[in-house]
């Protein structure tokens, strides 16, 4: 395994550990509390970063193809995850232990067979202002974005 793709999967790992943890520790009450800077409940907040964030990979694999990414507004990302929302309204904190389970075993495992020279691989991305490498997008996407998602999902159990 590439030493850089070995610990960019590391950390992703740990991120997917983290969150899976904490949904694990989720009690009944918990997985209703909202998050402030979602409105969505923990529980469909914990769905978004499963079924969207770790989902990213498809555009880490578009990017290491060569393939085009798709030209996308901040406000349609909203769009599609407010709509994510309202559909999983009613998910189940099993079905959610097994998207963030699924996806991110398949996450970890796609990056963790990367080489230098595909982590390297540049596509455009309008919301990050231009182009991106394979890796940085996996980073703003899952560990960054996702990473705000749960401290999100934390501080509505605390409250």
């Amino acid at each position: 395994m590439n030493r850089r793709a070995k610990k960019l999967a590391e950390r992703l790992r740990a991120f997917v550990d983290d969150v899976n943890a904490f949904v694990e520790g989720c009690s009944e009450k918990d997985w209703k509390k909202v998050c402030t800077a979602e409105e969505w409940p923990v529980g469909v907040t914990a769905r978004h970063i499963g079924a969207g964030h770790f989902e990213a990979v498809d555009l880490a694999r578009m990017i290491v193809s060569g393939r085009k990414l798709p030209e996308i507004t901040m406000e349609q990302l909203a769009g599609m995850a407010n709509e994510h929302a309202r559909r999983n309204a009613e998910c189940t904190k099993e079905e959610v232990l097994g998207v963030l389970r699924r996806n991110g075993k398949a996450l970890v495992d796609y990056v963790a067979g990367l080489s230098d020279a595909e982590l390297d691989r540049t596509g455009h991305l309008a919301l990050a202002g231009g182009e991106v490498t394979a890796q940085q997008l996996m980073e703003m996407v899952i560990l960054q974005s996702g990473g705000e998602h749960l401290a999100h999902m934390k501080a509505a159990v605390e409250s």
